[in-house]
């Protein structure tokens, strides 16, 4: 079973990420199609200062394991501070990649341009 680390960790660079994409090496469409909110459901704990619980508290991903949707194409971006942070979260996602043959690409997410 994963455990979140509780120690404060550093805010996670923008600049080293995986993209697991939701498409199989074959390019087939991965199923189901909410697999990349349930991956980053599992890893919404593994965030700076560990889980939060209590009052106060409330559902978010993890800033290190996000679903988004890019090109149309449903995606987890997760960044490479995990693995650094809590190895076994980093061991996980790449290992479900795998097992599921998806796509994987290492990039950046850039910011938006501001705005005019």
């Amino acid at each position: 079973m994963l455990t979140p680390n509780a120690h404060a960790a550093p805010k996670p660079s923008p600049s080293r990420e995986i993209f697991i994409q939701g498409l199989t090496r074959q390019g087939k469409v991965f199923r189901p199609s909410d697999w990349a909110e349930r991956l980053a459901g599992a890893m919404s704990c593994f965030r700076p200062g560990g889980a939060r619980l209590g009052p106060g508290a409330h559902i978010g991903y993890s800033p290190y394991c996000v679903p988004t949707t890019l090109d149309g194409v449903k995606c987890v971006v997760v960044n490479e501070a995990l693995r650094e942070i809590e190895p076994m979260a980093w061991d996980f996602v790449m290992n479900f990649a795998r097992d599921n043959d998806l796509q994987v690409a290492e990039a950046c997410l850039l910011p938006d341009a501001p705005r005019a």
